[in-house]
């Protein structure tokens, strides 16, 4: 391979990424070695089996993605700014979209969502850590080496550029010769063998690790989200992985299964995709309104309304989420009874999400409502998800979805639903959850500042993409000409974008002046809310729980309170905790260099690395890890000194 094949060159801002990278890997390098850092890093983080440390890896890694995704988002809205802008060229652009769109839904929100799951349901459920410690280590360090894989493809190689959706013909090498589209089957399948082991995790950590007393239907909301998104999950990445590996074999093997030709079918991966992107829609939306169901109870100061319905709805969502996948192609020459069909079950998936935005609302009558950070995150969600969720059901009806489908309509509907659907979701969990990682609060006043920059800048950037679409404005366009009249309302989307980037600053900037000055006074319960993660002290102790508590309904840590009975009973006893472990992050690196390597086709290095891959998966299946205990004396001590710090 030749040397400009190699790394991407020829662009200004190709340049300045690689020397942005550079210079950042530098920093972290000089950094870690000045303050005598490198133990402590592989000590405490890249060897860490502890689930709540391993759920702000993946915040941490997916706020980073926010803003990797965020600068994509930035250059198209410049592109698009003016008519004939010559920004970026069709190529170049035609990779941004590709990657903003796969970075922001599988590398951002995904990564925020399990990080939260992570940090959460074992406190929610009374348990200790996740079923499989070291493989939720595992998990992680794959979805990172995934991610990393995907973004060095900017710099070195080629970016994918057939969308976000990878449809053939255009995916094919024939039609897209780069390695770009190689890193996205490659790089997905690594992230989705993470997020595959995540699900069985999760399962069997809900099912069969519950506090006793905690029956399914006494479990936190949240906690039935993400049971319910895990099932999604275990059904819909199968379909995912094998979907990229035919496209591994189509481009890389000579195979022919996407091809227009030798009893190939291009429609065969558009539905294989969707059969799996359209449950990922609700994997990524599900937990959020098991989110906001715990805030909107925690802050109306109120039970949540139609526990049960809630519950149900959730599990109908789930089965219609797999019936509605030929919605994305009503165009591409479905007949009648089909499109008829997939119309009816896509405008059906409305009913059970009404029911939640009802739950909701009855949730907040006469509740005693106060407007913090993430309360606020969660009411702007029900308006704005409500029009996301109205210009679906514009959508799902198949004759009129030929006048909507190709237009910036459907780019509006999508953000309308994802952005508050998901990333509001996240953030006010982050708020919401914080202190019990940190044992602190970020600070509210400029968290509502941050809020109503990003809420409204939302707002501002794609509202006017509805009335674009309606004007005759395709999307994945990268130029136009003045005479459509596109200008004036691609303007202003540019605007709101540039305020929503200076929204995520300052939520950045949040975080970095709490650690610096925000009181430490958590004073033991900052939220007064009844689930029982806020009975741990925060910052919540490596074990969690000193004394396994025993549930008694659905408020147990409420009703302990009303009542003046403790939640646990009996004395303190050794607790067992598990060893940290290098070999998940060790695993993920070979993993990425295996997966480096088979993107441009190095046989002979892919087959060491996988020789690599199945040696460590053996030593680990002849591995004895007995664990470590954590004795008496130090519980209580570690017990007084979070209690003492909190009252």
């Amino acid at each position: 391979m030749k040397w400009d094949e190699f790394f991407v060159t020829g662009e200004p801002m190709i340049y300045g990424a690689m020397a942005s990278i550079v210079l950042a890997s530098l920093a972290i390098v000089v950094g870690l070695t000045y303050f005598k850092k490198w133990g402590y890093l592989w000590r405490e983080w890249l060897t860490t089996v502890d689930h709540k440390k391993i759920g702000i890896m993946y915040i941490i890694a997916a706020l980073l993605m926010l803003f990797r995704g965020g600068m994509d988002g930035l250059l198209m809205r410049a592109q698009l700014a003016i008519p004939e802008n010559g920004l970026l060229d069709a190529q170049h652009y035609n990779e941004i979209f590709t990657t903003h769109g796969l970075i922001m839904i599988l590398f951002m929100a995904m990564p925020f969502v399990i990080g939260l799951m992570n940090v959460v349901i074992p406190l929610q459920i009374g348990a200790r850590d996740v079923a499989f410690p070291r493989l939720n280590a595992v998990s992680f360090w794959l979805f990172f080496a995934g991610a990393m894989l995907l973004n060095i493809s900017f710099v070195i190689g080629g970016s994918p550029d057939a969308g976000w959706t990878a449809y053939f013909p255009l995916a094919s090498i024939e039609l897209s010769p780069t390695v770009g589209n190689n890193y996205y089957s490659i790089a997905l399948q690594i992230a989705g063998i993470g997020t595959l082991l995540t699900s069985v995790n999760f399962l069997v950590t809900i099912l069969k690790m519950r506090a006793p007393g905690m029956k399914l239907m006494r479990m936190p909301m949240f906690t039935w989200s993400v049971l319910i998104t895990n099932v999604i999950i275990l059904f819909a990445f199968p379909v995912l992985t094998v979907s990229l590996a035919l496209m591994m074999f189509d481009r890389m093997f000579g195979a022919q299964f996407f091809t227009m030709a030798n009893g190939g079918m291009d429609m065969l991966w558009a539905n294989l995709f969707w059969v799996w992107g359209h449950p990922e829609v609700y994997i990524v939306i599900l937990p959020a309104f098991g989110i906001y169901s715990e805030i909107i109870s925690t802050f109306s100061r109120k039970n949540l309304y139609g526990y049960k319905s809630m519950v149900y709805s959730m599990v109908i969502i789930s089965l219609l989420s797999f019936l509605v996948w030929a919605h994305h192609f009503y165009t591409m020459g479905h007949g009648v009874t089909v499109n008829g069909f997939f119309s009816i079950s896509t405008m059906a998936i409305a009913v059970p999400t009404g029911v939640k935005i009802f739950n909701w609302l009855f949730t907040l009558r006469k509740g005693k409502i106060e407007f913090t950070t993430p309360m606020l995150y969660s009411l702007a969600f029900i308006p704005i998800f409500t029009i996301g969720g109205v210009t679906g059901v514009m959508l799902a009806m198949a004759s009129a979805d030929y006048q909507y489908h190709n237009t910036m309509f459907l780019v509006a509907h999508f953000h309308y639903v994802l952005i508050p659907g998901t990333v509001f979701a996240v953030l006010a969990g982050f708020y919401y959850w914080f202190p019990k990682l940190f044992g602190f609060r970020l600070n509210d006043k400029q968290g509502k500042r941050a809020f109503w920059l990003i809420a409204v800048s939302f707002n501002v950037t794609f509202l006017p993409l509805f009335f674009l679409g309606l004007k005759g404005m395709t999307r994945r366009t990268f130029t136009y000409s003045a005479e459509t009249g596109f200008g004036p309302l691609n303007m202003l989307a540019s605007i709101g974008a540039v305020g929503l980037a200076l929204g995520f600053v300052y939520l950045v900037y949040n975080i970095y002046w709490s650690f610096r000055y925000a009181p430490r006074d958590t004073t033991g319960d900052p939220w007064d809310a009844r689930t029982l993660e806020w009975s741990t002290p925060s910052p919540v102790p490596e074990y969690n729980f000193a004394l396994i508590p025993k549930v008694d309904g659905l408020d147990p840590f409420w009703n302990s309170k009303k009542t003046g009975q403790p939640l646990t009973e009996g004395e303190y006893e050794e607790i067992h905790m598990p060893n940290n472990s290098g070999q998940p992050f060790i695993l993920g690196m070979i993993f990425m260099a295996f997966g480096f390597c088979m993107v441009f086709s190095w046989w002979v290095p892919s087959i060491v690395f996988g020789i690599g891959i199945v040696i460590m998966l053996a030593v680990r299946s002849f591995e004895r890890d007995h664990g470590r205990h954590i004795s008496v004396k130090e519980i209580k001590e570690t017990e007084q000194r979070l209690r003492g710090e909190q009252s």
